[in-house]
């Protein structure tokens, strides 16, 4: 008989297979599992070359997966001053006259729109106190920044442009450039100038990064980006990446036969623990930047044109990916994308289901929620985003949607209820990536959405384990803890379906194992 790699024993098993829902022990043998049992079944698994731990009372469960993730993309997203703390104009002011140069230039991420106190986003704001410095902050949603005038002339950037997407270089109405730069084709005209971290810093900082989030508990991500398929390859060719990654490369507006060809050629290219699965599209932006695409305009007057200025051209696209065989994911925030996603979907017929998937889904009224699982589309969410909001309704989410529709925030439950599968994540860096927040804020949504039940204890942990799965396709494979599945695990203190929602985002993380390797073991 083979003997295992790894053993875990004296655990308190909790496998998510209906078949063997609790056990003790697990054995582990070429990435996969062996075995899953009591002392006596994996017993004979053991070797002289197997390693035993002993989890002492610990809790075993399938290992977390974010389902939505930029880990590589967010290296750059996530350079220069951290913003994140800033809370109102006089402490962004102060962050930036303090910041840190890099080549002359100051950068900064994750500024909340809240900041600017209900203001326009305007670098006259700011400017004064940076005396001339060239600057790009990144506002945390990450479809939005802030370029100081000095940034913008570096940048070639004098006035509006036209762009293949809903992207805008904003201008107030005398014409001037505001520096508020929203969407990704004007982010990218002064990101494209702006000092970036060398390739051995992003090395780096990729491991460190991968690193720290199996320290919560991560075994995986579904990363919504091509990433950085040179830097992951060499990577992991020389070290055990701590959290197995899947791609999803972007397919943007103006995509023709050729570069939807290509996006089907690189499916399935990878090494260990990463490979190209699926592909990403965005059907609109986000609520703060005016470009979530809604049914109705939203208090400001924006939000009622789709990110594909020809929607029927994004039909199109995924019908092409379909045919291929491709899953597919879409970022929808606003109630008319959602509608357009699940009715694309539907125009495929029963082939459709199961292989595609929408993201975010901030805002969505009822009568869509059932067609979430009668089409068999997925719902990925961000539990963490509620953070962003208010429950009082003065945060500029709210403020924008209006009462109503900001009452329909991140309907967790009721997509659950409804029967949908709800895969969980943190979308960082536009929220931290620990896993037990995520858990934690799944079953207590903050902010406009704390009004609303969240999710159960066991829910939330079918969100990132087994519906995590489900989204990408994989059920077969991953998800539970069962003989012949990834040996992707996670041990915790605290039961993470019954422990209090607020105990979660601090319990002990005991062992981290991905593909049969441990990568993080706790004090």
């Amino acid at each position: 008989m083979p003997t295992a790699d790894l053993v875990l024993s004296g655990a308190k098993v909790r496998t998510l297979d209906p078949d063997r829902p609790y056990a003790t022990s697990v054995a582990v043998r070429d990435g996969l599992i062996a075995a899953v049992g009591d002392d006596t079944d994996v017993r004979d698994w053991r070797g002289p070359g197997t390693e035993v731990v002993h989890l002492d009372g610990a809790h075993l469960v399938p290992g977390l997966v974010d389902a939505h993730s930029h880990p590589v993309w967010g290296l750059d997203m996530a350079t220069g001053t951290d913003l994140s703390g800033v809370t109102d104009l006089a402490g962004l002011r102060a962050a930036l006259a303090d910041a840190e140069r890099t080549d002359g230039w100051v950068t900064g991420f994750g500024l909340d729109h809240n900041a600017f106190g209900g203001r326009p986003v305007d670098r006259d704001l700011i400017e004064d106190v940076l005396h001339g410095t060239p600057a790009l902050l990144r506002l945390y949603d990450g479809h939005s920044a802030l370029a100081t005038g000095p940034a913008l002339t570096l940048a070639g950037v004098h006035g509006p442009r036209d762009f293949a997407q809903r992207s805008e270089v904003v201008c107030d109405a005398s014409g001037r450039l505001t520096g508020h730069l929203v969407e990704h084709a004007a982010m990218d005209l002064v990101a494209a100038i702006a000092p970036r971290p060398s390739h051995a810093a992003r090395r780096a900082r990729l491991v460190e990064l991968l690193s720290a989030m199996a320290a919560t508990g991560l075994t995986g991500a579904h990363v919504m980006d091509a990433g950085d398929p040179e830097l992951i390859g060499s990577v992991a060719q020389e070290t055990v990446l701590p959290v197995r990654l899947r791609f999803a490369p972007w397919c943007m507006p103006g995509a023709d036969r050729a570069a939807l060809d290509e996006l089907v050629a690189v499916q399935g290219r990878g090494g260990r623990h990463w490979r190209t699965g699926g592909v990403k599209f965005f059907m609109d932006g986000t609520v703060e930047g005016g470009t979530a695409w809604l049914e109705h305009a939203d208090c400001h007057g924006q939000g009622t044109d789709a990110f594909w200025p020809d929607p029927d051209a994004y039909a199109a696209a995924v019908r092409h990916l379909h045919a291929a065989g491709v899953r597919t994911a879409t970022h929808a925030i606003g109630d008319a994308a959602v509608r357009h996603v699940l009715d694309v979907v539907e125009g495929l017929g029963p082939g459709g289901r199961g292989a595609h998937r929408i993201e975010h889904i901030e805002t969505v009224p009822d009568e869509l929620l059932p067609r979430f699982a009668r089409l068999g589309v997925a719902a990925s969410m961000q539990p963490p985003h509620t953070a962003y909001t208010r429950a009082d309704g003065t945060d500029e989410w709210s403020r924008r949607l209006g009462t109503g529709r900001a009452g329909r925030a991140w309907r967790l439950r009721d997509l659950r209820d409804a029967g949908a599968v709800v895969a969980l994540g943190s979308d960082w860096p536009i929220a931290h990536y620990d896993a037990r927040a995520v858990l934690a804020t799944a079953r207590t949504p903050r902010g406009a959405a704390s009004t609303r039940a969240g999710l159960t204890g066991l829910e939330a942990l079918e969100g990132c384990t087994t519906h995590a799965a489900r989204a990408a396709g994989e059920s077969a494979t991953t998800g539970r803890i069962t003989a012949g599945f990834r040996a992707d695990l996670t041990a915790l203190e605290l039961d993470p379906v019954t422990a209090p929602a607020d105990e979660l985002p601090e319990a002990p993380v005991r062992l981290t194992v991905t593909g049969g390797h441990v990568v993080y073991r706790g004090k």
